[in-house]
């Protein structure tokens, strides 16, 4: 199985060393991901200008100066054309609700899904006063991730996985398969002459139950299919 490895917080990111652990235990990796961090930039693509490619230390590592979505497509029609999956992860902030809109990890998943290909998106939220324990999300990852990938998907969908926190490799969560929560979040922007500053607290944010916010928060890992 060939899988490519994508993210949007960059390519020397830790939360994608951790993805890379995981999914190296179930397939041969071709990792394709942003040269500079490009989180908050959704489905953005590159069509009118030429996108530079560099090559990394590692065998079938590129780096490349565009967006997550970009790294998905020149994966799938250039550099890694037989791919089976695409995973984008893990993203350092959880991506649950609305946010899928604006994430350019998701967006890269949804790419893949556009495309044809099955994919994951994998987030971790990050509580308040938390430093993310990368070792502890790659732990937790690896319980679930072949579970979801063995999971039924119909052609324009793809997964999206948040892993809660704070937690502790070797101590095993919960997690559940749920809807996406479709609550807006609550926010204001505070303005300054002719600036307008965004105010919002994420932690908290509105939250239905059963649905993947209340989940993640919960302290479960929260599972949602979700369609291009």
């Amino acid at each position: 199985m060939k899988i490519v490895l994508t993210n949007d917080d960059g390519y020397d990111a830790p939360g994608l060393k951790a993805l890379a652990q995981v999914a190296e235990a179930i397939g041969r990796l071709v990792v394709v991901a942003p040269k500079l961090a490009q989180s908050g930039v959704g489905h953005q693509v590159t069509m009118k200008t030429p996108l530079q490619v560099d090559r990394g230390a590692e065998a079938n590592h590129f780096i490349v100066h565009g967006a997550p979505a970009d790294c998905t497509r020149l994966a799938l029609k250039a550099i890694a054309v037989d791919a089976d999956w695409v995973l984008a992860g893990i993203n350092q902030g959880a991506n649950l609700g609305s946010d899928v809109y604006q994430s350019g990890t998701v967006a890269a998943a949804r790419e893949a899904a556009i495309l044809g290909c099955k994919a994951v998106a994998v987030s971790q939220y990050v509580a308040p006063q938390w430093i993310v324990d990368w070792h502890a999300a790659a732990w937790h990852l690896a319980s679930v991730l072949p579970m979801v990938m063995r999971a039924p998907l119909a052609a324009g969908q793809f997964w999206n996985i948040n892993l809660p926190s704070p937690i502790a490799a070797n101590a095993p969560i919960d997690h559940q398969f749920c809807p996406l929560d479709k609550n807006p979040h609550k926010y204001r922007y505070r303005r300054d002459g002719d600036l307008y500053a965004y105010e919002g607290v994420i932690h908290d944010r509105p939250r239905t139950a059963g649905c993947d916010v209340a989940v993640c928060f919960g302290g479960s890992v929260s599972i949602t299919r979700l369609s291009i």
